[in-house]
């Protein structure tokens, strides 16, 4: 019998509809906190001395576990899309650190796999406001389908400004792979639930299927599109998702470059893109025979340990992380200096100024202070940081505090908010990480009650959902932060070095 609209009926379901989101918050903790612990202690395992056969079980089982958590996240995901209550938070989108962020989370597994990750953003694609979460849900969908997908070469991320107006412009957030490709009869299928590009796909890749289509529910969602063909200039496949987006006010780049010329040598195209546009976007240029140039690791010649640097010229070397160990040896080979890979688009600009300034500086005295080193090639650099770590789950509590004390810092725990109002109470802490939902009194309680007495100490939260509702609650409540178990140790250096810079801290606060 059909049901009728009335008021009661239009009631009834809004109740209905709460309880099924009520439902999927539940079951989303439930479910990803255990699987959560067990691929972060399998993770810290592997920093142990192991066999090769216990290694190879190890690796196994943390495969297994990741494949089991992307199914219960692509599920969850898809469910609340198909519930129809998605809600928008519109806030300001820096572009850089959107895009840069997810090419950093997937760059160790990139790397495992022999790839090469790179990023850039286009100079006249300004920042603009979006619900970053949904954004970065997107990206990171489209990013680590790439680099699972891509066995040799590697996979590029990118925005350009298409078209639109001023004030809302049209952007393409591409991502770039030199993987097998889409054949143009799968393109379709793929973004349909439970599609593959063909039947072997699920069994040899891991997954359900429904990792596109929920991005393509969120890209409609956003007023946009996504699609895929083939890669332009040469063999893979090119996801395209492009929607038009408000211009954030105040959105303006620096063009610390403006006059500089850069070559860059490496073997990869997408390295040599990605540079060339950050390049670009800082207002240098590229060129041959330029008195500053990059050079990658990777083309070095074939046995030798080291590439080698132009005469007569300033060169700056391009390592991965893994690569670290290499940097003392490259400036006593004559490099002026080192760049991480994926690059930085900052840190690009920097060390080609200290670079070229070094090279025309003909004044005597003391040289300019080199520019500060990555943070992905410090180790221990947060020594002395007092951290309050409030975690009621006693797996995610030993992990969290297992690599917060790798990274240097001193560390107290706490298993509820109540406890951590009393540690608060009793000492001062650089940062704390709380969890959000804990027994008693949790975690976003907590920092109200914080906060209402005038403290001030950041806080980061962790949860075991990926929900943007979370990230506003957390917020909302007075916390600073928002990281998502389980923690990747990248994702983990970024809040450190976020919330205990006082100068970044005066940066993200005003922003």
């Amino acid at each position: 019998m059909a049901r009728r609209q009335t008021g009661e009926d239009t009631t009834d379901r809004a109740t209905e509809l709460s309880a099924e989101q009520q439902f999927l918050r539940l079951m989303s903790h439930e479910m990803r906190t255990p699987l959560n612990g067990v691929i972060g202690m399998l993770g810290l395992l592997q920093r142990t001395r192991l066999d090769g056969a216990q290694r190879a079980y190890l690796d196994s089982a943390r495969t297994s576990a990741e494949h089991l958590l992307g199914l219960v996240n692509d599920l969850l995901d898809y469910a609340r899309l198909e519930a129809g209550r998605l809600e928008f938070d519109a806030v300001p989108v820096c572009l850089e650190s959107l895009v840069r962020g997810v090419a950093e989370l997937l760059s160790p597994k990139a790397h495992d796999k022999g790839l090469e990750i790179a990023w850039s953003v286009a100079a006249d694609a300004p920042d603009m406001l979006a619900d970053e979460g949904r954004l970065r849900q997107v990206l990171f969908n489209l990013a680590g389908n790439a680099v699972k997908f891509t066995e040799t070469g590697g996979v590029r991320i990118s925005v350009e400004r298409v078209n639109g107006a001023a004030r809302r412009p049209k952007l393409a957030f591409i991502v770039d792979d030199t993987g097998p490709g889409v054949p143009p009869e799968a393109r379709e299928r793929i973004f349909e639930e439970f599609g593959h590009v063909d039947a072997s796909d699920a069994g040899r890749f891991g997954g359900a299927g429904l990792g596109l289509a929920v991005v393509r529910k969120l890209a409609a969602a956003m007023g946009g599109k996504v699609s895929v063909g083939d890669r332009p200039d040469g063999p893979g496949a090119r996801f395209r998702f492009e929607a038009a987006f408000p211009v954030a006010p105040g959105a303006v780049r620096d063009a610390s470059l403006a006059g500089q010329s850069v070559e860059v040598i490496s073997p990869d195209p997408f390295v040599v893109a990605a540079a060339r546009a950050q390049i670009e976007a800082s207002g240098g240029r590229i060129a041959r025979g330029a008195p500053v140039v990059l050079v990658d690791h990777a083309a070095r010649a074939p046995d030798c340990g080291l590439a080698a640097a132009p005469a007569g010229r300033r060169a700056i070397v391009l390592l991965r992380p893994s690569e670290r160990d290499l940097i003392a040896r490259y400036r006593s080979a004559g490099f002026h200096g080192y760049l991480i890979k994926p690059l930085r688009r900052a840190s690009l600009a920097e060390r080609v100024l200290a670079a070229a300034g070094a090279l025309r500086s003909e004044s005597p005295g003391a040289p300019p202070p080199p520019p500060p080193d990555d943070d992905r090639v410090m180790a221990g650099r947060f020594s002395g940081t007092r951290v309050l770590l409030v975690e009621d789950n006693p797996v995610g509590a030993l992990l969290a505090s297992t690599l917060l004390k790798r990274e240097g810092c001193a560390v107290e725990t706490a298993a509820s908010g109540h406890e951590a109002l009393e540690a608060m109470r009793r000492a001062r802490y650089d940062l704390v990480f709380m969890d959000m939902r804990m027994p008693g009194m949790d975690g976003p309680t907590a920092a109200r009650q914080l906060r209402a007495r005038g403290d001030s100490t950041p806080i980061v939260a962790l949860t075991a959902n990926a929900f943007a509702e979370d990230r506003k609650a957390c917020l909302e409540a007075g916390m600073d932060d928002h990281l998502v178990k389980p923690l990747e140790l990248a994702a983990l250096r970024l809040a450190l070095t976020r919330w205990t810079n006082r100068e970044v801290r005066a940066k993200v606060a005003a922003g």
